[in-house]
């Protein structure tokens, strides 16, 4: 009998494209559902109590939440299929390190800065600017001269991160800067992840992602 599997997912989300990249990787078919983070459904509050967040994924009417935990489950469960996680320990514990402290950063990138970026001006715009480049930097000082942030191969902490590129238009067009300029070798990075069709296919459209934060200004009063 073949496994059933449902996401429940938003399709801006960071963290479930993440999930998306994943499933993509290892060849699943599953069932797609969109959720209302304004009005989440039943099913949401009933497989997620505790944080009430996507994603979720149900296997065979089992939930996961937290996407990391997502991502390192499916890897387990279909562990013959394009490993993302490194066989040696040490290396997997690397992984797991680095893609822990792009979780905590990710947040701070979105709401903190991400909203500095979006929605101020002046000072407390430019504050925001200098340190979303700042921490752009420090990932890209962490990449080096590897083709992906584990070596050569595609990756957990690639998963993590790579989300990220699809809204880096949004924050060069509200920053007035560039992604490319201040960090080529991120930049590099985050084209070559997208080359591979599990990238490409899940991530949002830079674009869309563009007209949302502009309907969202809209909203707050500011266009």
């Amino acid at each position: 009998m073949a496994d059933e599997i449902i996401l429940l997912d938003f399709w801006a989300s960071h963290f479930g494209m993440r999930v998306r990249i994943a499933l993509a990787e290892k060849g699943l078919k599953y069932e797609y559902r969109e959720e209302n983070l304004w009005n989440k459904s039943p099913l949401l509050l009933e497989m997620n109590p505790v944080h009430k967040k996507v994603p979720v994924l149900i296997h065979n009417g089992k939930p996961i939440c937290e996407s990391l935990m997502i991502v390192q489950y499916i890897d387990e469960v279909w562990k013959d299929k394009s490993p993302l996680l490194p066989s040696d320990p040490y290396q997997r514990a690397q992984a797991r390190f680095w893609a822990d402290y792009v979780d905590k950063k990710v947040p701070q990138l979105y709401h903190e800065l991400g909203k500095k970026i979006w929605y101020t001006k002046g000072e407390e715009h430019e504050a925001g600017k200098k340190e979303f480049i700042e921490c752009l930097k420090f990932f890209e000082g962490e990449l080096g001269e590897k083709s992906y942030f584990g070596g050569e191969n595609f990756g957990f902490e690639d998963v993590a991160l790579v989300p990220l590129s699809c809204w880096f238009h949004t924050y060069e067009s509200f920053g007035n800067f560039s992604v490319e300029g201040e960090c080529p070798k991120l930049m590099a990075w985050a084209k070559r992840c997208s080359q591979k069709e599990s990238v490409s296919s899940s991530l949002a459209d830079p674009h869309k992602v563009h007209g949302f934060v502009m309907e969202m200004r809209k909203k707050l009063g500011i266009d």
